[in-house]
């Protein structure tokens, strides 16, 4: 899908295309703490120091949004509305200059004004047009991000280890995002009919083909990106532990026994489970049951058995192959909150040296701007507070 992006205001791409994304320009208005600022930063790697509940996370979580999904925190959109006591909340929006091999955009999300029963929408503009919706933005820009929340990543439900490589498979393959929606869509529709009764078998062949075709696509994207993962981690000199990796579940192993009839094996298999699906009042097989299996090199662990310290550089070992992966096209923006502060001397000096070597712009925030002193003149700081953003 081709994002929208008039000619006459795209500027043109260097003639040395920048090899990592990058943010030049920020804007926030009525976004959560924020009544309105405008931030002004080059490609290099960026600090935000503030004391917690600054809104440090809050300027991430901003940037996330210019990528499809539910952002960084991963709540619907309207959650991100600047709320204030005795007023509704006002609709939100993000604006950014965007950097990339392409050339500049300018892109645009956020949600629009509520009117008297009309349900908020979050709209996309690139280069001032309408965009046809989020997924546009994997055009135009890539970002990953690691965050506190994220620790818990291999001791918690799949879903969230699904959700950490499918935004990796975006990099890869920009139209990831539109099959995991279509494939979503599709599998809703099913399910509605089946808890209906009213489960046609055309309208349920028609729905489980489409289920099919974009689930094969799915499967195909997450194993094109669990094997670039694996050749980049055999690079791995940042001092962080190397991980195997390895996409499991049973719609995927019927993928890998034949993938050139995947489709139509995944299809039956989905006619066949109706009655246990709608018994079980959801669907039981399909790429949305996948799970992403992650294991210690060294130690032949798995990741879940592994100490919280050890969890968190594997995170960090898997963000960085992710960005070395993607440098053929370009590096991904990094999105990284509080993770120095959990870090020791050694790892914290290999995790700077890591996004130096790779030339990412990084977003590292941080209680401490102590912290940082190593990344002296490769970082431009910034101190958070009080709903403002201001040179250090």
């Amino acid at each position: 899908m081709q994002a929208a992006r008039p000619m006459d205001a795209q500027i043109p791409a260097p003639a040395s295309a920048p090899r990592a994304y990058a943010l030049t320009r920020l804007s926030l208005s009525n976004y959560r703490s924020y009544v309105g600022i405008a931030l002004e930063c080059d490609a290099r790697p960026v600090v935000l120091a503030g004391e917690n509940g600054a809104g440090k996370t809050n300027v991430l979580e901003a940037i996330s949004w210019l990528s499809p999904g539910r952002g960084l925190r991963g709540v619907p959109f309207v959650e991100a509305c600047r709320e204030e006591p005795g007023a509704a909340p006002a609709a939100w929006a993000v604006a950014a200059t965007l950097l990339g091999p392409d050339g500049a955009f300018e892109a645009g999300t956020g949600i629009s004004a509520n009117s008297e029963g009309e349900t908020p929408r979050r709209l996309v503009r690139i280069n001032h047009a309408p965009a046809s919706g989020p997924s546009a933005l994997t055009e135009i820009f890539s970002v990953l991000w690691l965050t506190p929340a994220m620790d818990r990543l291999f001791i918690e439900g799949a879903s969230g280890r699904r959700k950490f490589l499918d935004r990796i498979a975006m990099g890869f393959e920009p139209g990831h995002a539109q099959a995991c929606a279509a494939y979503e869509r599709a599998t809703r529709e099913r399910l509605r009919l089946l808890r209906d009764g009213r489960g046609d078998p055309r309208w349920l062949d028609g729905l489980e083909a489409e289920m099919a075709r974009h689930g094969a696509a799915m499967i195909r994207n997450r194993l094109h990106a669990v094997m670039r993962l694996m050749s980049a981690m055999e690079e791995e000199t940042s001092g962080f532990p190397a991980a195997i990796i390895a996409l499991a579940g049973e719609a995927e192993t019927l993928f890998a026994a034949d993938p050139a009839s995947a489709c139509e094996a995944i299809a039956a298999r989905l006619a066949r489970s109706r009655r246990l699906d709608e018994a079980a009042g959801r669907t039981l097989f399909g790429p949305h049951r996948a799970d992403l299996d992650v294991r210690h090199a060294r130690r032949n662990r798995e990741a879940a058995s592994c100490s919280t310290g050890e969890q968190k550089a594997l995170l960090i070992s898997l963000i960085l192959a992710a960005a070395r992966a993607q440098s053929g096209r370009a590096v991904p923006v990094l999105l990284l909150d509080e993770v120095a502060a959990h870090l020791d001397e050694t790892r914290r000096m290999a995790l700077f040296d890591a996004i130096t070597a790779l030339g990412a712009q990084a977003w590292m925030t941080g209680t401490d701007m102590t912290m940082f002193e190593p990344m002296d003149s490769r970082a431009q700081k910034f101190r958070v507070g009080n709903g403002a953003i201001i040179p250090h």
